[in-house]
């Protein structure tokens, strides 16, 4: 199984959850966890998803969610889940 780390952050808006998940099924990409929150208006929300099926390229993916954000107002960063962890081990 090959996944990634989705994280979007930006000011809270309605939207925000179906733009991405849309865009992610779109792409044959499974969300298996998701987390999200606001803090002080600002939305942050976290996911892993299974990449394994999806219908395009990484950096194709990367690029349409990075676009997405930009017309729903906020960032999107995505990473390889073990790119992500080697990056963040002690």
């Amino acid at each position: 199984m090959s996944r990634a780390v989705v994280t979007v952050m930006g000011v809270d808006r309605v939207g925000i959850v179906a733009g991405i998940s849309s865009l992610l099924a779109n792409y044959n990409v499974n969300i298996e966890d998701i987390s999200q929150t606001i803090m002080q208006g600002i939305f942050v929300m976290a996911m892993i998803v299974d990449i394994s099926n999806m219908s395009s390229s990484f950096s194709e993916l990367k690029r349409a969610l990075q676009e997405k954000g930009k017309e729903l107002g906020v960032e999107v960063w995505v990473q390889r889940e073990e790119i992500f962890k080697a990056m963040h081990r002690i």
